[in-house]
């Protein structure tokens, strides 16, 4: 197994970790915000610093496999369905975001199958996938430490440094949902010759 490939598997080995560390006992806190959420968010950031590093060794040093193709995917919705789950099961996340991201991600994992059985073709993520997949690591790293939760910021109660990275929050996985949408549109409207050729 090459390095690439290792990574992404040390990607899907953190998710659990990243799961299990709120159960823990772990006291204390840093400018109000616990210490296991740092901690969960840390692991996070590692996780997609993970997922960039291993298609960039992949790619520079020639060692694309089609193992890697086919996990590195699955682990980055993986880390970021179970990252929105946290944040949903915690109150600071409305169910609708992670239920928009998990439809777009059958529907256009059921376009590239179809791809790549009748043509061998790989489609290639369009300008709205890299958005989504930025702006969704980005808004979920900064909701992670964000104990007031979504939209919250709209009350007027929140203050420096909480309000700053409440609006961020809350920004980003707003654009990450808009992108997803756009995104998932874009790989039906490439797909429908695909749908037509089915039989």
């Amino acid at each position: 197994m090459n390095l690439p490939n290792k990574l992404t598997v040390f990607r899907i080995i953190l998710v659990p970790i990243m799961v299990i560390i709120p159960f823990l006992p772990i006291q204390g806190a840093f400018f109000d915000i616990p210490l296991t959420w740092i901690l969960v968010d840390i692991i996070f950031i590692i996780a997609s610093i993970t997922d960039k590093l291993d298609g960039y060794l992949a790619r520079s040093k020639n060692q694309v496999t089609t193992f890697g193709k086919f996990l590195d995917p699955i682990a980055d919705k993986i880390l970021v369905l179970a990252a929105m789950i946290m944040l949903v099961e915690s109150s600071r996340l409305p169910a609708w975001i992670p239920i928009i991201v998990l439809f777009r991600e059958f529907v256009v994992s059921g376009y590239r199958l179809i791809a790549v059985e009748k043509s061998g073709e790989v489609i290639a993520a369009s300008v709205w996938g890299k958005i989504k997949t930025v702006t969704q690591m980005v808004g979920i790293g900064f909701a992670l430490v964000d104990m007031h939760g979504f939209f919250k910021f709209t009350q007027g109660n929140i203050g420096g440094l909480y309000l700053a990275i409440n609006v961020i929050a809350t920004v980003l996985l707003l654009m990450s949902v808009v992108a997803t949408i756009f995104s998932g549109y874009d790989y039906i409207k490439g797909g429908k010759k695909l749908l037509k050729d089915m039989k």
